[in-house]
């Protein structure tokens, strides 16, 4: 069972990490989330995303995420709801004054079970998500390898162990690069601005984007 070859592991290896690296609403929401509130909410948010991802690798291999391919009207409530729910957080954003990022001590530390639950609702509100899944890993089962929905999982969760060695660093050269400019009211101001920009921007192109 799980018999591969090395240029089976290689192909799939390089395609996991071009994956993690290629930048959408997880990378952007992982990032603010960092920008805004330090490593503990980069973390946070990094916890959201996995899970929510990992529901992803579920519905792939159960074969629920053909009905998100197949079905115009399960794609688009999903869809929508995704974009709402970007567009929600970028308007958050742009109306914060900034204040949020001002780093006066332990009490103005953020709050990481929030910041965890938005990155599990960013996930699973992206249908793109469950299509390439459901795209991407059968073209990885082979044949004989064992139960299709076994190599589906299989890979599924190796994509998310990949990220773990991609996204942390990420966040911890985020977390030392912006440290110094959270007791700056005027950069937490641009900060919250820019990043609303870019949720909204998400949410809009989520919400145009077609099967």
């Amino acid at each position: 069972m799980f018999d591969y070859t090395l240029l089976h592991w290689t192909s799939f290896l390089v395609a996991a990490v071009v994956l993690n690296l290629a930048p959408g609403p997880d990378i952007a929401f992982i990032i603010g989330q960092t920008v805004r509130g330090g490593r503990k909410a980069g973390f946070a948010a990094l916890g959201g995303i996995w899970l929510g991802a990992f529901g992803h690798v579920l519905m792939a291999a159960a074969g629920l995420s053909a009905i998100l391919a197949t079905s115009a009207m399960a794609f688009s409530v999903v869809k929508w709801a995704g974009a709402a729910y970007l567009l929600y957080l970028g308007i958050k954003a742009l109306r914060s004054d900034g204040s949020g990022f001002i780093a006066e001590g332990p009490a103005t530390s953020p709050r990481a079970f929030p910041i965890f639950k938005q990155g599990i609702i960013v996930a699973l509100l992206n249908p793109k998500v469950a299509i390439f899944f459901l795209a991407f890993l059968p073209q990885f089962v082979v044949e004989g390898a064992g139960p299709v929905w076994a190599q589906l999982f299989l890979h599924g969760t190796l994509i998310i162990v990949v990220a773990a060695f991609i996204e942390p660093p990420l966040i911890l050269a985020g977390d030392k690069l912006t440290s110094s400019l959270r007791n700056n009211p005027r950069f937490g101001l641009w900060l919250d601005r820019s990043l609303g920009e870019i949720f909204i921007g998400l949410g809009l192109r989520l919400a145009l984007d077609e099967r």
